[in-house]
């Protein structure tokens, strides 16, 4: 896909038409930050019979919601946790009558026939690449990346009248390099689990891998046994175990998020027999997962795709079961007595249309409390325009008291590399967006508590998620990689995401010790929070860690066959059948998500936005609410390329969770 060197906040510059069917426009200007500027190759024009874009608008009132946001998340304020009611975020701040008849006029004088679109912020329209090259002033032209995927994207700034540019945050579907990807790992079919006669023991633990053995098992094909905690045949830990090392409390149903409602974002179907075979093994037979299906734009069975869009075969169907399964499957963990898990449901797209309008009906809705999103792609391939338009659906959620949380990626700080095979460094959207949390990754390393029920945090070893520490940026192949690169063993086993947004500022609320840091980025207009002012520091990600090392997996089961296009999981042969170990932030997100479903079943209400009471607690007693990762007489003690800091870090942010106090005891309850 697109191997971009940064995105352009132009200014708006005021440039003569010289179009006959708009001469009453007097002046165009540059939509700021419509071009992402590539290396990629030019293979020729772009053509499309029909194709359709949205303009994603700005709120009416910004200030105001400013102000209304910050106000909700001030716990001195009288209107702290004050959420707006379903519908009031569009009836104060939907862009103007006026606004949008403006958009909209200038769309149908330029040729371009509107369609519905799935919130008062977008306007939806199509037309020729011809007619859309010509109404926004650029060219539509083809590129091949160095991974030889090809793409389209606008090769010029975007241009609209000048009266229209400040109500217009983006233009999506100019470009067709939003694929989004699932974060997560699973052990590949070189590393095989070995099993007991009869279940979990002592017979089928194994020790932490050693770069020796990986090196081994990539290079020459030789296997090694492996198995890890007390799921069926030693395929990781069990609900039970999770919630033990994590300290959760122990309270019943009023602190396992009883009567809150979870979702999961998703762009894949599964089989809901597969989660009543998880949940009826460790919950017992008589257990229902309170699963809810909610199906968006047709959903990945039958995609209904945007003109012109592209939601292949092959990225839709049950291409994600193994996603899905593994979020569903770890919410249940951590909050077994939700009220519903709400399963959302879109095809997966090329242009980010369809994922859009999946987050657009999560905040249309307001059902789901608390949202776990294990899908993203690195902001250089997501572009401008569809992260500003996200943002506003977040900053809805944010206003209505909805908790979003994103998986901050597997590939350590090099977030491009599964996506377009790029080595630069970079985040994921939306985990990096300033109202999700993102959840970064770690590893239990050498602690393997076996078919223990009640295991127990491992004091000073849990570090960082970089498997032996391979990953790194370098591009030699010498032999402490086993002859591979280091860029190679962050694609290949693994690490957590982490380091600073190239769009957005440092939101209010992310201060404490280690957010100023040595890596720390300031606004430069091009590449760091580029939709900040110039000096500003930037987004830094993540907020909070947890484990996520698929060789200190947790269970997963999940089954495919001839009926399940596309299944991942029919492709895995467990043992027993259907079980395997399964790592990744896809799992840490969901955690973490849980585990404020469980304060809000505690405390009897949402928490909203995670984040500034993550960072309240940070500063106030640290110790009491997380486990500070800081790489103190470890051997693992980086990402990749941030390291691990007493405070926070953009390796493990604040640390992993301390689950008693922050259910419990987190204050600031309103």
């Amino acid at each position: 896909m697109i191997a971009a060197t940064g995105v352009l906040a132009a200014p708006a510059v005021a440039v003569a038409s010289h179009s006959a069917h708009n001469s009453v426009v007097r002046s165009f200007s540059v939509l700021p930050g419509s071009l992402a500027r590539t290396t990629d190759v030019s293979i020729g024009a772009f053509h499309a019979n029909s194709m359709s874009v949205e303009l994603a608008l700005a709120p009416s009132h910004e200030a105001q919601l400013q102000s209304l946001l910050a106000s909700m998340y001030s716990s001195k304020s009288s209107t702290y946790q004050h959420w707006l009611k379903k519908g009031e975020f569009d009836s104060r701040f939907a862009p103007s009558a006026a606004e949008v008849s403006a958009v909209t006029a200038y769309l149908k004088a330029s040729g371009l026939v509107l369609e519905k679109s799935s919130s008062p912020f977008l306007v939806r329209a199509k037309a020729s690449s011809a007619r859309i090259s010509t109404a926004f002033r650029t060219k539509l032209l083809r590129y091949r990346d160095p991974q030889g995927i090809t793409y389209f994207s606008n090769a010029s700034t975007l241009k609209l009248p000048t009266r229209l540019v400040d109500g217009v945050l983006g233009i999506i579907g100019l470009s067709n390099t939003v694929r989004e990807r699932s974060m997560v790992a699973r052990i590949d079919n070189v590393m095989r689990p070995v099993y007991g006669k009869s279940g979990p023991s002592p017979s089928c633990e194994t020790s932490y891998p050693t770069a020796a053995q990986l090196f081994n098992a990539v290079n020459n094909g030789v296997l090694f046994p492996y198995g890890y905690g007390g799921g069926p045949g030693c395929n990781g830990l069990t609900p039970s175990q999770t919630n033990s090392i994590y300290d959760a409390p122990n309270g019943g149903p009023r602190v396992q998020g009883a009567g809150v409602n979870l979702a999961v974002f998703e762009l894949s179907a599964y089989q809901a027999s597969d989660i009543d075979t998880w949940a009826q093994t460790f919950y017992g037979r008589h257990y229902t997962p309170p699963l809810v299906n909610v199906t968006v734009d047709g959903g990945p069975l039958s995609p209904v795709c945007p003109t012109g869009d592209t939601c292949p075969a092959n990225f839709n169907g049950y291409a994600g079961d193994i996603e899905v399964d593994a979020d569903i499957e770890m919410q249940l963990s951590i909050a077994p007595d939700a009220g519903h898990i709400l399963v959302y449901n879109a095809p997966n797209d090329y242009t980010g249309q369809t994922e859009l309008d999946e987050y657009t009906q999560i905040a249309k809705d307001d059902t789901a409390d608390v949202v776990s999103s294990s899908w993203s792609v690195c902001e250089n391939d997501a572009g401008t325009a569809l992260a500003r338009a996200e943002n506003v659906v977040f900053e809805q959620m944010a206003a209505q008291g909805q908790s979003m949380f994103g998986a901050e990626g597997d590939t350590g700080a090099f977030s491009c590399i599964r996506s377009d095979g790029t080595t630069i460094v970079n985040v994921l959207d939306p985990p990096a967006q300033p109202w999700v949390t993102s959840v970064g990754g770690t590893s239990l390393e050498s602690y393997n508590p076996g078919a223990n029920p009640n295991a127990y945090y491992p004091n000073g070893v849990e570090t960082v998620w970089n498997v032996d520490n391979l990953c790194n940026n370098s591009t030699s192949d010498g032999p402490s990689e086993g002859g591979q690169s280091g860029f190679f063993w962050c694609g290949a086993t693994g690490a957590g995401g982490g380091g600073s947004s190239q769009f957005w500022g440092r939101p209010r609320y992310q201060f404490g010790p280690g957010v100023n840091n040595p890596n720390t980025t300031y606004a430069n207009g091009t590449t760091h929070c580029a939709l900040a002012s110039i000096g500003t520091p930037c987004r830094e990600v993540p907020d909070i860690s947890a484990n996520a090392d698929e060789y200190t997996p947790y269970a997963e089961y999940c089954t495919g066959n001839a009926t399940t296009p596309f299944s991942v999981c029919a492709t895995i042969s467990g043992n027993p059948s259907g079980w395997f170990g399964i790592g990744g932030t896809s799992l840490s997100s969901p955690l973490w998500s849980g585990i404020i479903a469980d304060r809000d079943g505690f405390v009897g209400h949402r928490t909203g936005n995670a984040n500034p009471l993550l960072y309240q607690l940070f500063n106030t007693a640290p110790q009491l609410y997380f486990h500070d990762i800081t790489g103190f007489h470890q051997s693992t003690n980086n990402n990749g390329l941030f390291p691990t800091t007493p405070g926070y870090d953009e390796a493990t942010g604040i640390g992993t969770p301390r689950m008693d106090a922050l259910i419990t005891d987190s204050g600031f309850s309103g």
